[in-house]
């Protein structure tokens, strides 16, 4: 039987430290903070409900992070 899988640990970074900031440097931002993946959105848009471990969103609306979750 093969070994479960460890998913890495997530940074230790607030999602709520990114809102207000320009989409830009926010992203720029996370990637130096450690997340390996950064997605950023338009309000409303339709996505996966999928977790991933590393993974940080941005809701972007008029260039800045409006919301940001992990996942």
């Amino acid at each position: 039987m093969a070994p479960i899988p460890t998913p890495p640990a997530e940074p230790d970074d607030s999602p709520d430290t990114y809102v207000g900031q320009d989409a830009d440097r926010a992203e720029r931002l996370a990637r130096e903070r450690g997340w390996s993946t950064v997605r950023s959105l338009p309000p409303g848009a339709i996505i996966t409900m999928e977790y991933r471990v590393g993974r940080l969103n941005f809701e972007v609306k008029d260039g800045r992070v409006a919301r940001a979750w992990k996942g």
